[in-house]
């Protein structure tokens, strides 16, 4: 009896020995299984391509380059606003992020101006009045005048503007529609 004890429970021991290994070949090819499907996924994902926003206002209709928007400005009629920006500057990121959250701002880009941002400098010296420095925001009116009037606070960088300076942006902006209105009556 006990040989045969012996026996069952050595049979025993081999079926758990071959149900083990089954199961982890299992495992391991469901594993395998999604780490391969998984790699499928991202392959298949397209990147979405960055938008002429950048950051700074999705809901903006923004034109592409500083031509164009010259172009529509004075189709349309609307004073245009020139963002000069870099993507790794610490300080455009912070104004971006300003300008983003910044409601009012946001509305008037939208319905009020023409918008391009540009990473790159234009080939126009007018724009860079008092140097070429990141960031920097220059309105012009449809008469094609960069209005050098309309400056921020800083002596050093007349066209830049820091995060809590949205209000005097916002206040500049409605100066740059209120001209337009003077100009056309």
């Amino acid at each position: 009896m006990q040989e045969l004890v012996q026996m069952h429970v050595a049979s025993c021991c081999q079926v758990l020995s071959l149900d083990r290994e089954v199961m982890l070949r299992w495992v391991l090819l469901a594993l395998l299984f999604g780490v391969c499907a998984s790699g499928g996924e991202q392959k298949n994902k397209k990147v979405k391509p960055q938008s002429l926003s950048r950051g700074w206002g999705d809901d903006i209709s923004w034109v592409k380059t500083y031509e164009e928007g010259l172009s529509e400005m004075v189709t349309s009629n609307k004073p245009l606003m020139v963002i000069h920006h870099l993507d790794e500057c610490p300080f455009s990121q912070a104004l971006k992020k300003a300008f983003v959250a910044k409601k009012p701002i946001q509305k008037m880009a939208k319905e009020d101006f023409i918008m391009v941002n540009l990473v790159e400098e234009t080939e126009d010296p007018n724009m860079a009045p008092d140097g070429h420095y990141v960031p920097r925001i220059l309105f012009i009116d449809p008469s094609m005048t960069v209005r050098r009037d309309i400056a921020g606070k800083y002596n050093n960088r007349l066209y830049t503007y820091q995060p809590e300076d949205m209000d005097l942006l916002a206040k500049n902006m409605k100066k740059a529609k209120r001209l337009l209105l003077h100009t056309e009556l």
